[in-house]
């Protein structure tokens, strides 16, 4: 494979554009989502609550976290991350498709369920296979990733504001059909030019018996089916969905594996003094990313929602409205013009001996993740008189989380790895996913309780989040010396 791509191999296009798509549809969907389900009949929505059009939002966002294990299962077991990534984008773009079409709410869940099972394919098995393009690791292979970050962003950024402007131009269901359109591209590229990735994710990564694996596909095969009948009797309406109770109850279930898995690994796994003490860092650092995503995620919700409703989005002196969705592009765009700066900030801190500890920066993103809901209180305040207000409430708050998230999300899942012990690796990257899980869970339910038809409760709500928020944030921000210590010598 030659170094064609920025210094980089062919392949690595291959999968900067595969991975592109798909957060353009993923970005571009979600921007669409609570605003589709709570529009009115009459305009093409569902007219639906907004307590349970949230709700179906964090079940949505919160399970494309959760199928990327099964999905990275099924790829290194049965079929190969190469095949896996195909598949995922096909199954994506038919669950647009069906967005896109659907006359009722359950056939819509349907193709929100469908969609879910897209990513769990292909999100976590095109990464596998960047990897597996840079046999040697080390800093060529962080180079590829950062390469592969950017065309996440550019996809991200340019998902809002081409199916939200489509939505303008042609109606209600044309963002839905537009995402599947250039999921199709997606695919079409990847298949086009596989050939650049040589042997990369060609093979399954498991060694099998035969019986074994017939065994492996049957169970998928069962899985699958009980899965169609399921989605089957939702599409009829056989099967009765109510997404606020589901909602509550999965965020149930998901604390209760949390509790379960991390009181059997600190207790019963077998581990050493000192595996145990940064066994202890990992749920404090599960807790803060939780915390953390609870409230970034009101991004899609409350804050979408804010944003079409209270919000002055006309610009008078050129005749243009700004489309609500296009807000939701401003996260990626200040990640791409921020992120820079803020590797430069941590290298010239470490220089100087200053760099603040893992704790210290999961912290501090969750204290200005809750101080943009202090601008978001201040906002609510001047809607409660009766004004509407200016975007740029809406951008400094986005720009604040995106602070948040550059000083977290880049170490998060790292020093899972780092601090596990080796033979618990896998199961702690998972635990990860399942705190963006919960955390994106519990917004969609938070959001759900404001209430358009109570306005003045609005700044006392927001106020709530940045006191849990920032609170949390501070005591965390106490603990991370102590915290600091039982991570040992891991950096």
């Amino acid at each position: 494979m030659s170094a064609t791509f920025f210094g980089h191999p062919r392949g690595l296009a291959t999968l900067f554009f595969t991975e592109m798509w798909e957060r353009f549809t993923y970005y571009g969907m979600r921007a669409l989502l609570v605003l589709f389900l709570v529009g009115a009949v009459s305009s093409g929505g569902f007219g639906i609550d907004d307590k349970t059009a949230t709700a179906i939002y964090g079940l949505y966002t919160s399970a494309v976290f959760l199928v990327a294990l099964p999905g990275g299962w099924i790829a290194d077991r049965l079929i190969g991350a190469r095949r896996a990534v195909l598949i995922g984008g096909l199954i994506i773009m038919t669950g647009n498709a069906i967005l896109a079409i659907s006359t009722s709410p359950a056939a819509f869940y349907v193709g929100l369920v469908v969609i879910v099972l897209g990513v769990g394919l292909l999100k976590p098995n095109v990464s596998a296979i960047v990897a597996d393009l840079y046999p040697e690791g080390g800093a060529r292979l962080d180079a590829g990733f950062t390469v592969f970050y950017i065309g996440i962003n550019i996809g991200s950024a340019l998902g809002p504001l081409v199916t939200g402007e489509a939505q303008q131009l042609f109606g209600p269901r044309a963002g839905f059909a537009t995402a599947a359109i250039f999921m199709g591209f997606g695919v079409l590229q990847f298949h086009l030019t596989r050939r650049h990735l040589g042997e990369s994710g060609r093979h399954v990564a498991a060694t099998l018996e035969p019986l074994e694996r017939r065994r492996l596909w049957l169970r998928v095969g069962v899985a699958g089916a009980l899965a169609g009948a399921v989605l089957l009797g939702c599409a009829l309406g056989f099967i009765a969905v109510d997404p606020v109770s589901l909602a509550h109850y999965t965020f149930g279930a998901i604390v209760s594996i949390a509790v379960l898995y991390f009181g059997y690994f600190l207790i019963a796994a077998g581990l050493n003094a000192e595996e145990r003490r940064r066994g202890i860092v990992l749920v404090v650092l599960f807790l803060g990313s939780a915390l953390f995503w609870s409230g970034y995620e009101q991004a899609g919700s409350s804050l979408n929602l804010f944003a079409e409703r209270y919000t002055d989005r006309v610009m008078t002196s050129i005749h243009f409205v700004i489309p609500t969705e296009w807000f939701q592009s401003l996260n990626p765009v200040f990640i791409v013009l921020f992120a820079p700066a803020f590797a430069w900030a941590w290298v010239a801190l470490a220089r100087r001996q200053l760099d603040p500890s893992v704790p210290a920066k999961f912290a501090i993103g969750v204290i200005l993740m809750g101080s943009g809901f202090l601008l978001m209180a201040a906002a609510a305040a001047i809607v409660a008189s009766g004004t509407k207000v200016l975007p740029f409430w809406l951008i400094f708050t986005y720009l604040l989380h995106t602070f948040g998230e550059l000083c977290l999300s880049p170490v998060g899942l790292s020093f899972y790895t780092k601090l596990s012990p080796k033979r618990f690796v896998g199961q702690m990257m998972g635990m990860f996913f399942l705190s963006i899980s919960l955390g994106n869970l519990a917004a969609g339910i938070i959001a759900g309780e404001f209430d358009a038809e109570h306005v003045a409760a609005m700044p006392s709500q927001y106020m709530h989040i940045v006191y849990f928020a920032v609170g949390l944030g501070a005591m965390l921000l106490i603990l991370s010396r102590p915290v600091k210590k039982l991570m040992g010598d891991v950096r």
